[in-house]
């Protein structure tokens, strides 16, 4: 028998605590956060994935938001823009993605966060997406000290009582320090780059009654990127979604119609993952997987074509706590 492919590796090797897609491959436990905080976040997720402490994973991480992850029990070494980073057992902030960045880990998956909505770090921080672009850094970089974060998983702790303990910590940053939402124009941007990511960025700009220059200034400042850059990330990810298998097989069609032909899609998809689609389906990776059904998990329900607690098009079953939980509640 030849080798298995990385999806099977990540199979053999991971044992999902927090779902997994219908082949097996380890997911997060994702969800919108509790209403009160949807000024600021995104989505808020959690994984565990058991395995060996001596196995080792490679993977890719490909974010086009700021996150917060705390990395509890387990080592990893990423390549950032600043050089390798180690982890472990702690909580670091993560900027936004220009290509995928590799990532190695060694003894599972245990790790909890939430996606920050677009200008959300700068409301919070103080602190601009654009200089975190490829990049990883301790939490003391937007002023707060790790353990705050960290102490908030405590052995035993399951992984939605742990999702609700950062909520909380987040609500009380919030109201002490008086804090109001990020402007919306960036917001609105990343919701028309999940519709339509070929859309005129001049007709975005006019529908918006703001510049191009005004546009120009705000997405760099909120995302790191130029509007066409944006724009093209949105499309190249959609398309690595559908290759993962945790995308809507209705959209296939529309997905593959956004480039102009096949050359346009694979200088593309080459520019942000360094390889062609066909390589990527070959060694597309466990972790990549899971950090894409993140993004479309919150895309779909953004443009309304899922509801929150349905099932999702890529999954059997609907995405429940792990075993022995209580379901799903907001504080």
């Amino acid at each position: 028998m030849g080798d298995k492919g990385p999806d099977e590796k990540s199979k053999s090797q991971l044992i999902p605590e927090t779902g997994a897609t219908k082949d097996g491959v380890p997911l997060s436990f994702n969800r919108a956060p509790a209403p009160d905080l949807e000024p600021w976040l995104g989505r808020i997720m959690v994984a565990v994935a058991a395995a060996p402490d001596d196995s080792v994973g490679d993977g890719l991480l490909c974010n086009d938001a700021g996150y917060v992850r705390t990395a509890i029990g387990v080592d990893w070494t990423v390549e950032t823009a600043d050089g390798t980073l180690e982890i472990r057992d702690e909580t670091f902030v993560c900027g936004q993605h220009s290509k995928a960045m590799p990532l190695r880990f060694k003894g599972g998956i245990k790790v909890a966060g939430f996606m920050l909505r677009p200008g959300a770090m700068r409301a919070l921080w103080g602190a601009d997406d654009g200089k975190l672009i490829d990049r990883i850094k301790p939490m003391e970089f937007v002023g707060l000290a790790d353990e705050e974060i960290t102490s908030l998983h405590i052995p035993g702790i399951s992984p939605e009582d742990w999702l609700l303990a950062i909520e909380d910590w987040l609500r009380l940053t919030i109201a002490r320090k008086g804090l109001a939402p990020p402007e919306d124009l960036s917001q609105r941007f990343e919701v028309a780059s999940f519709a339509d990511p070929n859309q005129s960025i001049t007709d975005f700009a006019d529908e918006n009654n703001v510049t191009a220059r005004t546009l120009q200034r705000v997405i760099k400042r909120d995302f790191g990127l130029t509007p066409k850059q944006v724009m093209r990330r949105a499309r190249t990810l959609d398309l690595a979604a559908r290759l993962c298998g945790v995308a809507d097989e209705n959209e296939e069609e529309d997905i593959y119609l956004r480039f102009f032909d096949q050359s346009h899609q694979i200088r593309e998809f080459i520019a942000f993952f360094g390889m062609t689609p066909k390589q990527f389906m070959k060694d597309r990776q466990g972790l990549l997987t899971l950090s894409l059904e993140i993004r479309q998990a919150r895309r779909l329900e953004l443009l309304n074509r899922v509801d929150p607690d349905a099932v999702r098009p890529w999954m059997h079953d609907p995405l429940l706590p792990a075993a022995g939980e209580m379901p799903v509640s907001h504080r």
